[in-house]
């Protein structure tokens, strides 16, 4: 297992500007969903927007660091669930909401907060916890990670898209909803497609060391999903948002994560294949869980509110 940690996965760097591109191409379409009244509408629901920024930013990247002090993985898997857990939500989220007959305005709402807080957010929650546990700290210390450089990346991947795409929603509201609709589909066949690109070269080193992370990664993406849920229930929120709660958590933007990781630590094998995997593992859980809550009522009064 030791070995794992000094894997690479070979990634050019015109592969890596596929990946920035399609990135920015799914965040654009996103924000083309996103208007200025869906901010404004969240401050009017202010207990709904802390549980979720609260549940994603600051529980699950500390939930997900006692769960590293507890299973002691190699640092690399380590690493690779810190940077997954700093994420912000999954751009697919939104769908599989909507999927779960949750509450598909919330769930825009609190993508684009995350998206937007995940600028800062993201580098300081993988910088805080990566220092704090020894192994992964011993990682960092190798890798020419300068924090300005993080954010930087992060903000023309998520904050440049996310503008441009609001202001065309702003100036151009028909042509924003016929992109969108356009775009958003092809969500979950781009991050497929960066996947496909990240391992094409590298489909040996996947098979091999898969497995690794097959245990770790769909019990870290349960926690999420149990958090959200949890976080939710314990604050009495109706099932339609603790449904929505529960996806936004659970459903992160892992793609982001796989681009950091190339970009940063030049495909550093447990991190990738765990962010990898996620990626995979998250669109397959989410659909199954939304899917059979879409066979759960609502009570009535959330159907009217619908």
């Amino acid at each position: 297992m030791q070995e794992l940690d000094a894997v690479k996965i070979n990634f050019d760097s015109g592969g890596l500007w596929v990946l920035n591109i399609a990135l920015a191409i799914v965040m654009f379409g996103v924000a083309l969903g996103i208007t200025f009244n869906d901010f404004k509408s969240l401050l009017k629901q202010p207990k709904l927007v802390v549980l979720g920024i609260v549940s994603q930013f600051v529980l699950l990247p500390f939930l997900t660091f006692l769960v590293i002090l507890l299973l002691k993985p190699q640092p690399s898997i380590a690493l690779g669930m810190m940077m997954v857990a700093a994420c912000p939500g999954g751009n697919i989220s939104n769908f599989m909401t909507h999927l779960a007959n949750g509450n598909t305005a919330l769930s825009v709402s609190l993508t684009a907060f995350a998206t937007f807080l995940a600028m800062f957010m993201t580098p300081l929650n993988f910088q805080l916890y990566g220092n704090l546990y020894e192994p992964t700290a011993q990682i960092l210390k190798t890798v020419s990670l300068e924090p300005f450089e993080l954010v930087k990346l992060v903000v023309l991947i998520l904050g440049i898209p996310l503008v441009l795409g609001m202001g065309l929603r702003h100036k151009n509201e028909k042509l924003a909803i016929k992109l969108s609709k356009l775009l958003k589909p092809l969500s979950i066949i781009v991050f497929v497609a960066i996947v496909v690109i990240a391992f094409s070269n590298n489909l040996d080193i996947f098979y091999d060391y898969a497995h690794h992370v097959f245990a770790i990664g769909i019990g870290h993406n349960l926690l999420a999903i149990l958090l959200g849920f949890g976080v939710a229930k314990l604050f009495k929120l109706s099932f339609r948002d603790t449904k929505t709660l529960a996806i936004e958590t659970g459903i992160q933007n892992s793609g982001l994560g796989l681009l950091l990781i190339f970009t940063f630590f030049n495909g550093l094998g447990g991190m990738a294949i765990l962010a990898a995997f996620w990626g995979i593992w998250h669109i397959i859980s989410g659909l199954i869980l939304a899917t059979y809550w879409s066979k759960k009522s609502n009570t009535i009064e959330e159907v009217l509110a619908a």
